[in-house]
């Protein structure tokens, strides 16, 4: 009698994939994806004047109405008729309700009025944003035309760049990682299996992360399920990249499937659930940041990861050795062939490069690194209103023509909310050279509000500092509060710049914890997160010239920076974990020295097409034409092709064989 298997047999195969699918299918039939309610102050920092602003709108009448700009303009640059005026103004007042005259600009070319929108959360602000705009076209003299901008059209805009993104995204993203797994592959069968895995894991993954933010109360929007797509699919597509290369040489070595999948999956899981564990390290750390859909985000990305790395190594294993070795047609592997350590790749010729010349490949990469890293001295953050969209739409049009004829901040005015009185407030805010106050308005439990009008454009630093001088002008006034969108830029800067300060060191000695504990090394989970940090500076660097020289972009946003890093050092870490495991395995009977040019041989090519896939992956952000996920793509992007064509594949190696044992330090491998 033969002795029973210990590892996979066929019948744990069936019964584990077809465990995946029952739950798969009851996850996503009888649970579903939770809805984004958003709230106003989800995307603002928490703790900050202008967050208290909003959070103290519903003092007032029509607490909860967001603020539309409807901007009348003469055809031709001509001057508007006291006759069209009056007719504009019938058609303001039977579209939108409002009593409240016109404001004919003194230029003569154009009238505003200002209504509030009865509505609560993004869609419905949408909707009646929508409804206006049809609304102010009927009725009015011929050739004027009517713009809606202001808070509620801004909101509306942005919330319609998401309007079918997650299928956009979703089917985008399915496409190129399908592209790039038959040319990895080259088999016409083998990419569909691990798409399917991993496509179900993504599914799976925002049911469950969006129903673990709901019930939590941790908020989140539309964009932290698109970002969690392309992660689970990035690193789900990494993990099965890596299994299958172990497999298919196992196949190599082993005529029983079952035996060779086994060996595979404990050579492998180690690397996974390593690299898995410091991604969701790295992003929980999101949780001490000060925006609270960031928090979402964090936490959410956590919760992917952890479901790409449990379904890839339970689920990806049973489907493909059920298929048998067909599957990998027409380039079946066979008992005997060489295995990729052994096979003469072209990875064997650079690793042979690294041995030849450890110190010059070191010297050559720093060299790199540097030039890339140069680009930050000239980096410029905060994106404006009207710099966030890649496709330009109504709001910011209209906001541009209505600064041609108006106070530059008449579209976004500054929101003053007291309770210590407000003439004196008012009275204190006139001395305030470059802002208009208003009349002020009486609101619940003793609060009054007044908005303030820049006299400079939005988003420029003459704006900035008018609004850091009403801040001062009224600091000495209990229970004083300045908002609005320029406040809220500027609070986000300050909040951002907080958020590095706090996040950045944290996480950087977690993933060092978590390095040293699975490498049982002090000296490579230094060198492997410092490599990665200059990565990081690397490709920050050289997405500026991107940004500026082919995008045209004039700044970054603020808070991607701190986004880039957590993905850029995790993931980074990813590839180096893949590298240095399969490293120590071969050291234990060839040196350290031999075994890392071995384990370069070996992984090369798996780790440098995962290197590709992810960053194609992230690139497909792009498909948004919103300019911060754009940034966010192409920064991870360059990163990840950095860390896997360069730092991987040349500094970690040269520097370990540089190094000798001592790499491994205090870790002794026999």
């Amino acid at each position: 009698m033969s002795e029973p298997r210990t590892g996979l047999t066929p019948r744990r195969a069936v019964a584990l994939l077809l465990l995946f699918l029952a739950s798969s299918a009851a996850v996503l039939v009888f649970v579903g994806e939770a809805d984004v309610n958003a709230e106003p102050t989800d995307v603002l920092p928490a703790g900050y004047d202008s967050t208290r602003v909003v959070e103290l709108q519903d003092q007032f009448p029509s607490g909860d109405d967001a603020t539309a700009v409807v901007l009348y303009t003469a055809p031709d640059g001509s001057q508007l008729s006291q006759a069209d005026l009056d007719e504009i103004g019938r058609s303001f007042a039977a579209a939108t309700g409002s009593r409240v005259p016109l404001q004919p600009s003194e230029d003569g070319t154009a009238a505003l009025g200002i209504t509030a929108i009865d509505a609560q959360g993004d869609a419905a602000v949408s909707e009646a944003v929508g409804d206006l705009r049809a609304a102010v076209d009927d009725g009015l003299p011929d050739g004027v035309t009517a713009q809606v901008t202001g808070p509620a059209a801004i909101t509306a805009d942005l919330s319609a760049v998401f309007d079918g993104a997650d299928t956009r995204l979703l089917l985008v993203t399915a496409l190129v990682v399908a592209v790039l797994l038959i040319i990895t592959y080259r088999s016409p069968v083998l990419w569909i299996v691990p798409l399917a895995v991993v496509g179900i894991a993504d599914r799976v993954a925002a049911v469950l992360a969006t129903q673990g933010l709901d019930l939590l109360g941790v908020p989140f929007d539309e964009s932290t399920v698109g970002i969690l797509s392309v992660l689970v699919f990035g690193a789900g597509t990494d993990y099965a990249l890596l299994l299958i290369s172990r497999y298919r040489d196992e196949l190599k070595m082993h005529e029983d499937r079952y035996v060779a999948m086994t060996r595979a999956w404990r050579r492998t899981a180690e690397a996974v659930i390593s690299s898995a564990s410091t991604v969701v390290v790295g992003v929980l750390v999101l949780l001490l940041t000060s925006f609270p859909t960031t928090r979402g985000l964090g936490l959410a990305s956590a919760i992917g990861i952890v479901v790409a790395a449990v379904t890839v190594l339970g689920a990806l294993p049973a489907a493909l050795v059920l298929c048998g070795r067909w599957i990998f047609w027409p380039l079946v592997p066979r008992v005997g062939q060489p295995v990729l350590v052994d096979a003469g790749s072209l990875w064997g010729r650079i690793g042979g490069a690294v041995g030849r010349a450890p110190g010059v490949l070191i010297a050559a990469s720093l060299v790199v690194l540097a030039g890339l890293s140069l680009g930050l001295l000239q980096v410029q953050t905060g994106l404006s209103t009207s710099e966030q969209f890649l496709d330009e739409p109504e709001a910011i049009t209209a906001a541009d023509r209505l600064a041609e004829s108006f106070p530059a901040g008449a579209s976004e005015p500054t929101v003053v909310v007291t309770r210590a009185g407000a003439d004196e407030v008012v009275q204190a805010a006139q001395g305030v050279s470059g802002v208009r106050p208003g009349e002020f308005t009486d609101g619940d439990d003793g609060w009054q509000r007044f908005d303030v009008v820049l006299d400079a454009a939005p988003g420029t630093d003459a704006s900035e500092g008018a609004v850091n001088d009403l801040r001062d002008a009224l600091s000495s006034y209990d229970e004083t509060y300045v908002g609005g969108p320029e406040a809220e830029s500027i609070d986000e800067h300050d909040a951002a710049a907080r958020d590095r300060m706090v996040v950045v060191p944290i996480v950087l000695l977690l993933v060092l914890l978590v390095l040293g504990l699975l490498l049982r090394s002090v000296v490579a989970p230094v060198i492997l997160v410092a490599t990665v940090v200059a990565t990081y500076f690397a490709a920050l660097g050289a997405s500026w010239w991107v940004f500026t020289e082919l995008l045209g972009f004039t700044a970054i946003d603020v808070g991607m920076p701190l986004l880039a890093f957590l993905f850029l050092v995790a993931l980074g870490v990813d590839y180096n974990i893949f590298l240095v495991t399969r490293a120590a395995e071969e050291s234990v009977g060839h040196g350290t020295r031999e075994g890392m040019l071995r384990a370069l041989a070996a992984t090369g090519g798996v780790i440098t097409s995962a290197g590709i896939l992810l960053a194609a992956v992230f690139a497909v952000l792009g498909v948004l034409p919103l300019v911060v996920l754009a940034q966010l793509g192409v920064v991870i992007g360059i990163g990840v092709l950095l860390d896997t064509l360069l730092v991987r594949t040349v500094l970690v190696p040269a520097i370990a064989v540089k190094l000798g044992d001592r790499f491994w330090w205090p870790r002794r491998l026999s």
